[in-house]
């Protein structure tokens, strides 16, 4: 036991003791091989617990982090630790509570809240065990999200009393779980009745431990020796393919940082950061003759510097977390006073903080001749980008699940994107059209447009609205397909403020026709929401060709990962009769459609380049700052969402009656496409986007070749055909067409439909 653990004094008035592990690398500094050591030895030990079944592995914060990890390691096991930690757009997938701590709250922040339900067997790893407590809070928390029939407490010391034991077996039987405790070695404290008060009254009339010696220590950054990518803890998560990158990672440190050192080192890490510092130290004592390793923490303890005590110095310095993740001093145990050449000093991004600085990093340099700062890039999940840092629309109103690529130069003339997506050199995602900037002609079109169609597309808000709530419940999740979705999903979302008080999350993902959904944004719509409240959002259908994608996208991720999205989809207008929740099916200018980036948020059109976007990022777009001066995004939702008062007692009555009528798809658009096709002797179904959406898209994006209008269509096409004139594209009326208008995008060659230069002429 004395080879395991010792015994100190906390100053915690809850507990008067604490346990102090010899072999953890926390408040004693340790050979990293050792620490290492200890914990894959205590994971050979639950590998025979599993016996053939696979585990998760859940590490307690802050001391039970590092140990977790190596149990995890030896397991091969998928692995996640608690923390004290608040990660912004990381919602805590599960709490639970340590009683006895001096900092009780733990979250668990998944990335994947997929990996809750991973492995047969739960396995629970901490430093030691003293009532079990903390363990069977944990269980019940986690035994809601998947039950599981076998439990695994592993610990180094098991310090439970008779009465700990049979609580556990009474909360088993009470759960129905099968719960096993495995440890390096078994024992107990006792002490006098007098003990905690004779305890309480020493911490009390304890001197101050003296200062530190004056700075004199210089001090080395190390801060891109940790590659990009891969994880510096468990925080979100961690499997073997991590634990692989970050022991090269590790080794990658080593050699960075060995020249600089002299013979007796220091590991140092940073409170939860304990494994990725044991890496480090166990590959730097290859290359140095004197290595240890020990971590910050949070924990008071009493501090005597007398032979036996296992505490003999302390520094103590401010925090540099967030307060919300818990004011007050840190500490560093048993450094001072220890003769150090080199103390390395391990910190994640997220707390190189001036407080760390002017704390501990000072504090440090009158412990050592120099002192050595390794900053790893945090993992962080994914989250969502919000304006006005990206985007013009409010913070609260949609969150983009994109990658900012607003300093990428992605632009191309239009003849010049058509000739590479034509001839299959390029994909239509891989780049953006150089955006189009409407003169004051054009701007006064769009005006007109949004007042005479505000009121119909309120009402039509209204009513898909309504249908959303009637069918997927009162509290779905919205995910608009960006970028003409998303302005429709902020005025669904304003309808049920409005119409019911609802604050209705909202999100904009990225789908690209013939690549698919992207994947990374249902992986965080699902960590955090139940997969069945999302509903994803467009703006109008055409031929139903991203109807079809999103469908069949969406059956592949369910099948893929036993995921429940819904692949419906809900829009505001479907003309092509392609989707069942719809506010009107009428084919009529959603004025949006209009212009570019500058009516959806300053956002351009999302982008797909594997040159530009690594494994695990979500698909990108940009945030076009410089065209403010003539963003009309809020105007185009304001002109919309005053019309709701004068809407609300239309949708009352229209949306039982469109709830209850057949709304049956019969993809009467995709059919009309196909016999244009074959009367213009068109080959591919993409070159032909019908309805005044799309048509104007053509006229804004693409090359047009010809624009078809509907026979005796209106005003509402004056913008239509004040773009084709300009772009010198011919409109021709047809009789019988279901939509207002098409555009047909040029063709490279026609068969029979040359020119004398060999390109195609107009139809």
């Amino acid at each position: 036991m004395p080879d395991l653990v010792q015994l100190a004094l906390r100053r915690n008035p809850r507990r008067a003791h604490l346990l102090v592990s010899t072999v953890l690398g926390k408040h004693i500094p340790a050979d990293p091989r050792v620490v290492r050591g200890a914990g894959l030895e205590l994971g050979r030990l639950v590998g025979k617990a599993l016996d053939g079944r696979t585990g998760l592995v859940i590490g307690f914060a802050e001391t039970g982090t590092g140990l977790g990890h190596c149990v995890a390691e030896e397991l091969g096991a998928d692995y996640i630790h608690s923390t004290r930690r608040a990660v912004p757009d990381a919602p805590a997938a599960v709490r639970f509570e340590e009683e006895h701590s001096h900092a009780t709250t733990h979250r668990l922040l998944p990335e994947d809240a997929a990996v809750l339900t991973a492995g047969e067997v739960l396995v629970l790893v901490d430093d030691e065990i003293s009532t079990g407590r903390t363990a069977l809070n944990t269980i019940a928390a986690l035994q809601s999200i998947r039950p599981r029939a076998r439990c695994v407490v592993a610990c180094l010391v098991d310090f439970r009393t008779e009465q700990d034991v049979a609580a556990m077996a009474t909360f088993a039987a009470r759960h129905g779980v099968q719960l096993e405790v495995v440890s390096l070695a078994r024992g107990s404290v006792s002490w006098p009745a007098e003990f905690p008060e004779r305890a309480a009254a020493e911490v009390a009339g304890a001197v101050e431990s003296p200062a530190p010696e004056a700075a004199r220590a210089d001090v080395i950054e190390y801060r891109d020796v940790w590659p990009e990518g891969v994880r510096e803890s468990g925080r979100h998560g961690f499997g073997p393919a991590d634990v692989r990158a970050a022991q090269l990672a590790a080794v990658g440190v080593a050699d960075a940082v060995a020249p600089s050192c002299g013979d007796n080192v220091l590991v140092l890490g940073t409170e939860e950061l304990m494994y990725t510092p044991t890496l480090i130290a166990d590959a730097l004592a290859e290359r140095v003759p004197f290595v240890l390793v020990s971590t910050t923490t949070r924990s008071p303890v009493f501090t005597v510097d007398e032979p036996g005590y296992p505490i003999r110095s302390a520094l103590t310095f401010p925090s540099s977390d967030h307060p919300e993740d818990g004011a007050g001093p840190r500490f560093a145990y048993n450094v001072a006073g220890r003769e150090l050449t080199d103390i390395v000093l391990v910190v994640d991004a997220d707390a190189d903080t001036a407080e760390l600085r002017d704390g501990l990093v000072e504090a440090l340099r009158g412990c050592t001749e120099r002192v050595h700062v390794v900053v790893l890039p945090c993992h962080r999940p994914a989250a969502p980008l919000r304006g006005p840092r990206f985007g013009s629309y409010r913070t609260d109103e949609v969150g983009w699940l994109l990658t900012d690529l607003s300093d990428v130069p992605l632009e191309a003339p239009v003849e010049e994107r058509e000739e590479a997506i034509q001839s299959g050199g390029a994909h239509y995602a891989e780049s953006l059209p150089i955006e189009y900037q409407p003169d004051a002609e054009y701007q006064q079109l769009f005006e007109q447009a949004l007042d005479e169609a505000a009121e119909r597309i309120a009402l039509a808000v209204g009513v898909v609205t309504e249908i959303v709530m009637a069918e997927r419940g009162p509290a779905p999740v919205l995910a608009s397909l960006a970028r003409a979705g998303t302005p429709v999903g902020i005025l669904m979302r304003r309808w049920a403020e409005f119409a019911h008080g609802a604050q209705w999350p909202h999100y904009a993902v990225s789908i690209v026709r013939g690549r698919g959904i992207d994947t990374e944004a249902l992986r965080f719509l699902a960590a955090r929401h139940d997969p069945r409240d999302v509903v994803f959002v467009d703006g109008w259908t055409g031929k139903g060709a991203i109807a079809r994608e999103l469908g069949a996208a969406i059956d592949a991720v369910n099948a893929e990962r036993g995921a429940t999205f819904s692949p419906e989809l809900a829009v505001l207008a479907d003309p092509g009769h392609c989707v069942t929740t719809f506010g009107t099916r009428d084919d009529f200018l959603v004025p949006s459609a209009c212009l570019n980036s500058t009516v959806s948020g300053l956002v351009s059109r999302t982008v797909l380049n594997p040159a530009l976007l690594r494994p695990g990022q979500f698909h990108g777009a940009k945030f076009y700052r410089d065209l403010a001066p003539a963003d009309v995004s809020g105007r185009f939702l304001d002109a919309i969402s005053e019309r709701f008062q004068d809407v609300a007692a239309t949708v009352a009555h229209d949306w039982p009656i469109a709830q209850g009528a057949d709304r049956t798809p019969n993809w009467s658009g995709w059919r009309d496409v196909e016999t244009l096709c074959a009367e213009y002797e068109i080959g591919d179904v993409n070159l032909v986007k019908p309805g005044v959406g799309e048509t104007t898209r053509v006229l804004l994006r693409r090359v047009p070749w010809a624009v078809l209008a509907r026979t005796g269509a209106g005003s509402e096409l004056d913008h239509v055909r004040l773009l084709a004139e300009r772009r010198g594209v011919p409109v021709r009326e047809v009789d019988g067409l279901t939509f207002s208008c098409v555009g047909l995008i040029h063709p490279r060659y026609t068969r029979g439909a040359s020119g004398a230069d060999g390109r195609a002429v107009a139809p």
